[in-house]
């Protein structure tokens, strides 16, 4: 049975995967042993994770339903090891999670690891965190709560402990080339001048010299972590199997990290190349042979125009989920101007888009906001582009009169004066200003914009996916900067412990952290029992007359739902271009059809026609 299955499988795709292997790398017997290789895992499969194969090669529309919602956490911060996630499995279920992103766990240097972005093993899970077996016995217990695990494929680099790196350093040429490595500067100083640097302040430059090597090797990210070389057959292999090897292990959902950068040419900026998309393409064969239970997320932070594209072409995709990257930093532009008008285009554009795109909607995550609007339409708003984003990253720190907010800058360069920002929601929407004034009608209104942003992003199409610690309306973490380690890195302010002295409040609705818990419950349950929301509706921005008011109007499923926001701290009074008596999901309010909507401070509404 696994064997009809795998060569039903393989015989749809085979000409297209060796078409495109040869493409890249020529003929060579390794896409034999790639095959051999494949068929090895697919035997080797468990029986119940075969059965769900089969589920999902009929229901191929599994991830995108209204009642999946995910949440990202750190394992250690969450639980502290993986068998700790277990015992709180009935605390992810209080908000349905069904979806569960353990942020990087695999095998990582004690120090230098990049928040775990710096792998030295792909197969083994750090010990600080658990054990492989520990991840698969996590996996089949979720399993079978109806929860899929995610979890990060560290796709460009790897760590400079990995052993491929060491072996490198030991002189070993086939793993050299498993990197890209040179004796002299001349051929990186050519790449230096047309590829932009990831982290100028704290990582300038894109190359690093091994002094064990006595080589120059390429390392976009930090010194410690080193490119891949896609353009060797035996690098795609070996990654291709460790994906694999993973999938077996339990893994669901893969979050394809750092996607543009993985192929490099000279005299271009090294992002997004065509053979990126061929790289990708062979990988979601590879695992709809083996696995097609499996869905790839892609992290491709870029300019909307250049994201798209990794959803792959028509009828040949790459990633089944992206990320909705430029949604939540124009919802964060939008609660700093009190203006809707960009996120308003940006949703514009989204709806634009093939239904089938599906993304991942949030509104923070373990990463910093990079404040990447479009130039073209801030310029149109009457902004310079630069000062704009100055004013952006000054509000969030609370540095901008009349700001609410708490964060902290992150990689600031001062020659280009580019900045981004960092800080938990909570921190970010007001809270813990609010707390330290001791000013009750400034808390009131900073827990309103927390829920009203998480409603928001639970009404577009796509997952809507909780960063931990959100759901408590946690607030920034400073103790990062007492650790010599962390210190540098001002994106460990929101990631510390979760508080669970807090979470015992999540029940008490006098409280922040019950008033924002039980809000979400709310949001989320209502999501999960109307189909509307599921990501095959259809979806469009209404006028609204306001630039603080953003409204769209979602049809699907035999139903019709209109969602009305008030991005501002002053009551707004709209008309809205719709017919027909609506109700009000969260209040049970009725809204007549001509009659003028009354919006309070930072209100959320979910009119479901009647």
């Amino acid at each position: 049975m696994k064997q009809s299955h795998f060569d039903r499988r393989l015989s749809v795709y085979y000409d297209e995967l060796k078409w495109l292997y040869t493409e890249l790398y020529g003929d060579t017997p390794l896409l034999q042993q790639l095959i051999d290789s494949a068929r090895q895992f697919a035997a080797s499969r468990k029986e119940e994770l075969q059965a769900l194969d089969l589920r999902r090669e009929a229901d191929p529309d599994w991830y995108r339903r209204s009642d999946l919602v995910g949440m990202m956490l750190y394992t250690e911060q969450f639980a502290g090891k993986l068998s700790g996630i277990e015992a709180r499995l009935p605390y992810l279920q209080e908000l349905r999670v069904r979806y569960l992103h353990l942020m990087p766990l695999l095998k990582m240097p004690k120090e230098q690891n990049d928040g775990g972005y710096a792998v030295s093993d792909f197969r083994q899970v750090d010990e600080r965190i658990g054990s492989i077996d520990g991840l698969s016995h996590l996996a089949d217990v979720c399993r079978q709560h109806d929860m899929s695990i995610c979890l990060d494929f560290i796709v460009n680099h790897t760590s400079d402990e990995h052993e491929w790196a060491v072996r490198a350093k030991k002189g070993e040429p086939a793993y050299q080339a498993h990197y890209m490595c040179y004796d002299t500067y001349d051929i990186p100083a050519e790449y230096e001048k047309t590829v932009p640097q990831v982290f100028p302040n704290t990582a300038p430059g894109n190359f690093i010299f091994c002094n064990e090597m006595g080589k120059y090797v390429l390392s976009s990210f930090n010194p410690y972590q080193w490119d891949l070389n896609y353009k060797n057959p035996a690098v795609f292999n070996a990654m291709a199997e460790n994906l694999l090897y993973l999938a077996n292990i339990g893994v669901e959902i893969f979050r394809i990290d750092a996607v543009p950068y993985i192929w490099k040419e000279l005299g271009t900026s090294c992002r997004n190349l065509p053979q990126v998309h061929t790289v990708m393409r062979m990988l979601r064969i590879l695992a709809k042979i083996v696995c097609p239970a499996v869905i790839f997320k892609g992290e491709v932070v870029m300019a909307p125009r250049e994201v798209a594209p990794y959803f792959g072409a028509v009828g040949k995709p790459e990633c089944d989920v992206l990320y909705n990257v430029t949604t939540m930093v124009c919802v964060w532009n939008s609660l700093a101007t009190r203006d809707v008008t960009l996120l308003k285009w940006q949703m514009d554009t989204m709806d634009a888009l093939p239904p089938e795109f599906t993304f991942v909607n949030y509104v923070r995550c373990h990463d910093d906001i990079g404040w990447g609007l479009e130039e073209k339409s801030v310029a149109y708003l009457g902004f310079d582009p630069l000062e704009h984003k100055k004013f952006l990253y000054h509000f969030y720190t609370g540095d901008f009169p009349g700001s609410f907010a708490r964060g902290e800058l992150y990689n600031y360069d001062p020659v280009t004066q580019d900045a981004r920002s960092c800080g938990t929601c909570a921190s970010l929407c007001g809270v813990e200003d609010a707390l330290a004034s001791g000013d009750p009608a400034a808390l009131d209104l900073s827990i309103r914009r927390h829920l009203m942003i998480h409603a928001y992003i639970a009404s577009l199409s796509g997952i809507p996916v909780i960063y931990s610690g959100d759901e408590l309306a946690q607030l920034n973490d400073r103790s990062y900067a007492d650790d010599p380690v962390k210190a540098k890195d001002s994106r460990f302010i929101h990631r510390g412990k979760l508080d669970w002295e807090r979470a015992d409040d999540r029940r008490d609705r006098s409280t922040v952290p019950g008033r924002v818990f039980s809000g979400l419950q709310t949001i989320i349950r209502l999501r999960a029992e109307h189909p509307v929301f599921s990501a095959d509706a259809k979806e469009h921005t209404l006028d609204t007359g306001d630039r603080s008011v953003l409204a769209f109007r979602r049809c699907g499923s035999g139903q019709e739902l209109v969602a009305v926001y008030n991005f501002c701290e002053e009551p707004r009074r709209v008309f809205l271009p719709i017919h027909g008596s609506f109700r009000d999901l969260f209040s049970g309010t009725d809204y007549p059809a001509g009659n003028a909507i009354d919006l309070d401070a930072y209100a959320a509404l979910w009119l479901l026609r009647q």
